[in-house]
C-alpha cells in the first residue's frame, strides 16, 4: 500500500473516533499516533488531511448534504461519510491531487472498509461534487475572461 493511501485509511480511522467522541480532533490525532506505530512517510499526509478535514469540517458537509440525493450526512454510515470527508477536502485544497485519483481512492477504501453498497454510494456523491467545483472554476475563468475583455 502506497504511503498516500495508508494516509488516507489512517485518516478515515481518526476521523471515525473523533465522529464518535466529544473529545477535539487534536486529542484524539495525538491519542492515535501514541497508540500506533506509524510511518514516516504516510504521517505528513495524515496530518494535513485530519486536521483540514477538521477545520473544513462545516464546508465539507455542507458539500455532501447538497450532492446526496434522499441522504442527509448524520443518516449515512460513520465509514462513508469520513471517507468522503477526506476526498472532498482533497478535491477542495490538494490542486496537485487529480480529481480522479481522489475519487478512485475514495472508492476503493470504501469498497475495503464499508458495506457492499459503499462503493457506488460514494463515487456517485463525489463525481457530483467534483462536477460541481469543475464547474465553480470554469465559470470563474469565463467571469475573469470576459471581465478583462
Amino acid at each position: 500500500m502506497g504511503s498516500r493511501r495508508r494516509s488516507r485509511v489512517l485518516a478515515m480511522q481518526v476521523l471515525f473516533d473523533i465522529d464518535m467522541s466529544t473529545e477535539g480532533h487534536e486529542e484524539k490525532f495525538e491519542q492515535f499516533c501514541k497508540n500506533f506505530k506509524l510511518s514516516e512517510k504516510a504521517l505528513p499526509f495524515l496530518q494535513k488531511l485530519v486536521t483540514g478535514v477538521s477545520a473544513s469540517r462545516d464546508e465539507i458537509d455542507l458539500l455532501i448534504n447538497e450532492h446526496s440525493s434522499n441522504w442527509k450526512i448524520s443518516r449515512m454510515s460513520a465509514v462513508d461519510r469520513n471517507i468522503m470527508r477526506i476526498a472532498v477536502y482533497e478535491l477542495l485544497y490538494c490542486p496537485d491531487i487529480p480529481s480522479k485519483v481522489t475519487i478512485n481512492e475514495a472508492v476503493d477504501i470504501g469498497k475495503k472498509f464499508g458495506t457492499v453498497e459503499s462503493g457506488a454510494f460514494i463515487n456517485g456523491i463525489l463525481d457530483s461534487i467534483n462536477m460541481a467545483i469543475e464547474g465553480k472554476d470554469a465559470s470563474a475563468e469565463n467571469d475573469l475572461i470576459s471581465t478583462t475583455d
